[in-house]
């Protein structure tokens, strides 16, 4: 109790840190309950490749890959870890607006407006749109988009306070049971205090951020950004969000019209590209979010891709590849999300249904 009262006396640190949680000596059964029903075994080729890809590659990476049609997951041992998210988290927020657009609290055609007291850091292309103290007006819907498909911080942020903040995404992850998948405080303290840093509003301008950063004591930012690496407070397991896509592409988490707006926004998603992505044969689609950190003396902290791979077919792969900390250049951690999607497509065969169909094709490889 005395831990508490004097963290709450900073209402930054307080917003920083992940929600406490909870248990009851007997626990009721919640609406929207995950199925219990034992999984299928995984695939042994998929396990073993899989296993390959992630054992020698020198970073912390967690990979799980779930079958939405058949329900098994292969996965590595890093799977069940939680792992920094970063920008993926704007997915749990999308997933909060489209609820509460299903409760009928919110409308995809209501107007937002984003001004310059709505700035964050980082990347937020929406500022350009901004002009004076007049501000950019348009609706929820497109700052969704531009939110997941741009991986926009401003936009994120904006819907993030339209729902309630962090409270509201963390709730929605609850009613829904979602597992192992933390929310943090939103972008600006979420970053800020990676870096080591006190947000304050003169961050979102220019490159302000970056020269408050820099005049840190390196001290100050070890410190603070192995904080985040070892309990992120936006930590969530590769087998979680692969689960939690799964189930979005079942139709058990939001309303079949909810349900398919947000896969097709993350269909046109523009970030990531050699990425999976980059692996993703003709005949193939793949919708997804992106998530990067902060650099730290040539570490990075969260590295990620999640998404769902869908074959010519029409079978489809809810997949989670996140690098949670490593000294591997870019190109070596995009290749090895690669490398994961050339797995599961080498892995697919098609339905018995759909080779009936084909009379005789080829297997999809």
């Amino acid at each position: 109790m005395l831990l508490g009262c004097a963290v709450h006396e900073d209402t930054q640190l307080a917003a920083y840190l992940p929600a406490p949680t909870y248990s009851v000596l007997m626990p009721f059964p919640a609406a929207n309950a995950a199925p219990t029903k034992p999984r299928p075994p995984a695939p042994t080729d998929l396990v073993a490749a899989i296993d390959t890809i992630t054992r020698n590659f020198n970073g912390l990476v967690g990979v799980a890959v779930t079958s939405i049609d058949d329900g098994w997951m292969a996965s590595n041992v890093t799977a069940t870890r939680p792992l920094p998210q970063q920008s993926v988290s704007k997915l749990w927020v999308s997933m909060t607006v489209l609820d509460a657009v299903d409760r009928g609290v919110v409308r995809l055609d209501d107007p937002l407006t984003i001004t310059r007291a709505d700035f964050t850091l980082f990347h937020q292309p929406v500022a350009a749109l901004v002009k004076g103290d007049v501000g950019y007006t348009t609706t929820v819907a497109e700052i969704m988009r531009r939110a997941m498909q741009m991986s926009d911080n401003t936009c994120n942020d904006k819907l993030l306070r339209l729902v309630g903040g962090p409270a509201a995404v963390r709730d929605f992850i609850a009613r829904k049971q979602l597992g192992s998948i933390r929310f943090g405080p939103g972008e600006r303290l979420l970053q800020a205090g990676t870096a080591g840093l006190q947000w304050k509003p003169e961050y979102s301008m220019g490159n302000a951020f970056a020269v408050a950063r820099a005049r840190l004591a390196p001290e100050v930012r070890r410190a603070a950004f192995e904080a985040y690496v070892k309990s992120p407070p936006d930590g969530a397991a590769p087998a979680s969000i692969a689960d939690a896509l799964a189930r979005l592409h079942r139709g058990e988490l939001l309303s079949a019209s909810s349900t398919d707006w947000l896969i097709a926004t993350m269909a046109g998603a523009k970030t990531g590209k050699a990425r999976v992505r980059g692996a993703v044969p003709p005949g193939w689609s793949y919708g997804h979010k992106t998530g990067t950190g902060q650099d730290l003396g040539g570490r990075t902290a969260g590295f990620n891709d999640v998404g769902v791979l869908t074959a010519p077919d029409g079978r489809r792969y809810a997949i989670a590849v996140m690098i949670g900390d490593t000294v591997r250049p870019i190109r070596e951690r995009q290749l090895l999300m690669q490398a994961v999607a050339s797995a599961v497509v080498a892995h697919h065969r098609p339905s018995p249904e759909d080779g009936m169909i084909m009379a005789g094709a080829q297997p999809t490889r």
